[in-house]
């Protein structure tokens, strides 16, 4: 690297399978590559700041770009040639590997197979899609912006585990309308199912009272990528384990369950079957008793739960998975207790959710654990998150004003809020959270200290506090500038921890099943003039009954 700012070029050294080495280079227009086998014509960097002084230690440096693994990969994937011991990832939204080796090292040898025939076969396939009113649907220079594509927007969001309430923002694009508009149906996609399950979850978990529940969802889940999701958003939320062995391997949540049904009636008898299962997982043995009759099943674990005894092991619980849960855990409890086994624990599951869970402990039903499944994976009573993304402000250029701008719709509840939005919660004195309010820093009403400190209700125009005696805390924290990730990485187990903290530390009010108190998200006075006026504005023209034209 020079001492002096000044324009450069770079290539690309492509170190091959067969040992040789070729060059990457720029084609004669500049602007696209091709494949040399000695270095040729590089491109040309020409954006520096002003009064940039290369350091020293990087003046003999070499400067390395490694390909970007995860845009597209071509239609057969060749992994032979893999240099090392890697991970192989199937999914585009996997998170990498990020755990230490047998030497403690963390090398991240991750490949997702992206590849540069990948890239060249997608942007092949647009430019081949045709409009339907004829004709190329992408016209060359948008297939020639996306070839040469990097983001350059700001992102923030509220931290991972975080509580959110209806209407306020979880994450803030900010950015070229482009670049934004792209990023939108992953982030719905991503960000809203898994806030989805997340809730659900908190749910279930609220109803067990500090008792385990594993998820067991995968086989009723939108898919083998939704049952990951499901996982990784449910063990966030609060569950203790799951039974997706993919998901334990790649998050790092504990994995737990039972053996099935099928395993019982695979043997001559069940005693038999119980035996077989005790012998091969003594450490980790539940067995699952209603294959046939609750009360003969109950019967057969004491008798492989003694002879557990008699060789040094124990048998950890049993579970029941039909019938009258209420009434047998209590039957079965009974009978592991007179028997002198008050060690086995009962689980329970077939089809549990927050009501169910919360019924049978209000009869007294002496449950150890639970496994929930449908219910939860599928979100049974509100299978879909109604989050959206939608424009709240504009500018024609970074030197210019942000313009508040709003989606109208006869459906009151569906106008959207305008500006730049910031979300700030306050706490009560003992540390819980009483409400949110939305603001943009641009359109703060009022004067002096009591300056931003007025709430308006979202829902209830009526309803204005004074918020200033609070103390409160931003929720959206930078998550990435200029394209690039500026937070801290965090781990599954730091968002759990979040999660956890939060739902301790909201008001038992908020959190009960029926007839729950309303968490109050409200605007910044401010902002609720700015969002009045210009729906006044828009809708000056528009008719209350705009059928009756």
């Amino acid at each position: 690297m020079p001492a002096a700012p000044q324009a450069l070029r770079y290539r690309f050294r492509l170190a091959c399978n067969d040992g040789g080495i070729r060059w990457l280079c720029a084609a004669p227009d500049g602007r696209h590559a091709r494949l040399c086998d000695a270095p040729g014509d590089g491109w040309r960097l020409t954006v520096y700041r002003a009064g940039f002084t290369t350091p020293a230690w990087f003046r003999t440096g070499v400067m390395y770009q490694i390909f970007p693994d995860r845009f597209r990969r071509a239609k057969s994937r060749d992994v032979a040639g893999l240099v090392g011991p890697r991970t192989l990832h199937e999914n585009w939204d996997e998170l990498p590997e990020y755990r230490p080796n047998a030497e403690g090292e963390i090398t991240c040898s991750d490949f997702f197979g992206g590849d540069l025939q990948g890239i060249t076969e997608k942007l092949d396939y647009l430019a081949s899609l045709q409009a339907p009113a004829g004709g190329a649907m992408f016209k060359p220079g948008f297939l020639d912006y996306l070839r040469d594509f990097r983001a350059h927007v700001n992102i923030d969001a509220v931290p991972e585990g975080e509580l959110v309430f209806p209407r306020e923002p979880m994450v803030r694009v900010t950015g070229p309308a482009l670049e934004c508009q792209l990023l939108e149906t992953a982030l719905l996609n991503i960000v809203g199912f898994q806030t989805l399950v997340a809730t659900k979850t908190a749910r279930v978990v609220l109803a067990a009272d500090g008792r385990p529940v594993a998820e067991f969802g995968l086989r009723r889940a939108q898919g083998p990528d939704g049952g990951l999701a499901v996982a990784r958003a449910s063990y966030v939320a609060g569950c203790s384990s799951t039974s997706n062995v993919l998901a334990g391997r790649r998050y790092g949540i504990p994995v737990f369950g039972t053996h099935a049904h099928s395993w019982v009636m695979s043997f001559d008898s069940e005693l038999e079957a119980f035996r077989a299962f005790a012998k091969s997982s003594p450490k980790n043995c539940t067995l699952l008793i209603d294959t046939y009759d609750v009360r003969e099943g109950c019967e057969h674990a004491i008798t492989v739960a003694k002879e557990m005894e008699a060789v040094g092991e124990r048998l950890s619980a049993i579970r029941i998975d039909s019938g009258d849960l209420a009434k047998l855990s209590k039957y079965v409890r009974g009978r592991f207790d007179a028997e002198g086994l008050p060690y086995v624990g009962i689980s329970v599951s077939n089809d549990l959710d927050e009501y169910t869970i919360q019924s049978l402990l209000d009869q007294g039903a002496p449950i150890d654990s639970f496994g929930v499944g449908t219910k939860l994976a599928t979100c049974y009573d509100q299978p879909a998150l109604g989050g959206v993304y939608k424009l709240s402000a504009r500018r024609a250029s970074e030197a210019d004003p942000w313009t508040p701008v709003v989606k109208l719709s006869e459906q009151p509840y569906k106008r959207t809020i305008p500006g730049v939005q910031r979300v700030r919660r306050y706490y009560d004195g003992f540390g819980g959270p009483v409400c949110d309010m939305i603001y943009d820093e641009d359109h703060l009403a009022g004067e002096g200290a009591a300056r931003g400190n007025t709430l308006v209700a979202v829902n209830d125009a009526a309803l204005v506090t004074d918020v200033s005696e609070l103390e409160y805390r931003e929720l959206l924290v930078p998550i990435v500038r200029d394209g690039s990730a500026v937070a801290p990485r965090e781990s599954i187990q730091d968002a759990r921890e979040r999660c956890a903290w939060a739902l301790d530390h909201l008001d038992a009010a908020f959190k009960r099943f029926l007839y729950p108190q309303t968490y109050v998200v409200g605007m910044e006075q401010g902002l609720a003039q700015v969002r009045d006026e210009l729906v006044r504005k828009n809708m000056a023209a528009a008719s209350a009954f705009p059928w009756a034209h």
